[in-house]
């Protein structure tokens, strides 16, 4: 690893890893340092970054991983910049939306890369993890308000999961994973959660932006798919996802307490008032500028 002659800690993010901007003899980098036992997974990590990377992907270039006294170590560049979480909230809806074009556009180029052939399908896949969460949301002391219309769109529309494409995919992607650098550049960062699965799945996250970004939200739709009409089964399939997480998210919270909980009933309401009662497919926070 290169010679590291300052290091200052990085309070953000949800992985137990520690990161730092350190300064090196080429300038500052950015340090991901995870326990041993982590070794496999961030090593898988750091291989599918470069694969991003190679596609011209705007993030952190990885640069060196390995083992040293405190863990498993990833060197990248460092960007120079703000979160576009809080940056966004600056600007103007016509700014919002062209970086929500550019942030849909990087995404739909990244879901170029496909899942391994021996990927079970993603009915099987997703359909085990419905069971998984619902369970969980059942056998939980906490309750959300429109949960049964929530269960009936869920069961409803299972059947979209059939003959789903499966491609590598970020694994959180939103505005509180991106940066926009000095210039007004905008970055991917923190692919630690990357997987596998249905590409239209990865908008499952859209309902952090949705609330305070609607425009930055409804531009990264129409950035990924371009110049086209986007799908109606996009529409029901993002409608599905965002059911399932709205319940699958409340036994999720508990062990991090009253504050967590609050937060994910909220953003249960949210989807239940976007898409009134789950009785439309179209949420009403989307709005179409191109």
């Amino acid at each position: 690893m290169e010679r590291i002659t300052q290091r200052r800690l990085i309070r953000r993010g949800w992985s137990g890893d520690r990161k730092y901007r350190v300064r090196t003899e080429s300038g500052y980098r950015f340090l991901r340092i995870s326990p041993i036992g982590k070794h496999a997974r961030a090593e898988e990590v750091f291989r599918t970054m470069k694969r991003f990377f190679d596609l011209g992907i705007s993030m952190c270039e990885p640069l060196e991983m390995g083992v040293c006294e405190e863990g498993v170590y990833a060197l990248s560049s460092w960007i120079d910049g703000e979160d576009a979480e809080r940056a966004l909230l600056h600007l103007s809806p016509e700014e919002q939306y062209a970086y929500g074009l550019c942030a849909g556009r990087m995404l739909c180029r990244m879901h170029t890369l496909r899942a391994p052939r021996n990927t079970p399908p993603w009915e099987e896949r997703f359909g085990q993890k419905i069971d998984r969460k619902l369970r969980a949301y059942r056998e939980c002391p906490v309750r959300v308000a429109g949960e049964e219309q929530f269960l009936r769109y869920i069961e409803a529309n299972r059947s979209l999961l059939a003959n789903r494409p499966q491609v590598l995919q970020h694994g959180d992607y939103h505005a509180g994973n991106l940066m926009i650098d000095r210039e007004g550049k905008l970055f991917v960062i923190d692919f630690d959660r990357f997987d596998v699965g249905d590409p239209w799945e990865e908008f499952n996250r859209i309902v952090w932006d949705a609330e305070k970004r609607p425009d930055f939200a409804s531009g990264m739709i129409d950035g990924y798919f371009g110049e086209g009409e986007v799908p109606k089964n996009f529409w029901r399939l993002l409608a599905l996802y965002l059911a399932v997480n709205a319940l699958g998210s409340i036994p999720w919270a508990i062990p991090y307490g009253k504050r967590e909980i609050g937060v994910m009933r909220h953003l249960a309401g949210k989807v239940l008032l976007w898409y009134n009662g789950m009785t439309e497919i179209l949420p009403s926070w989307y709005r179409r500028r191109v």
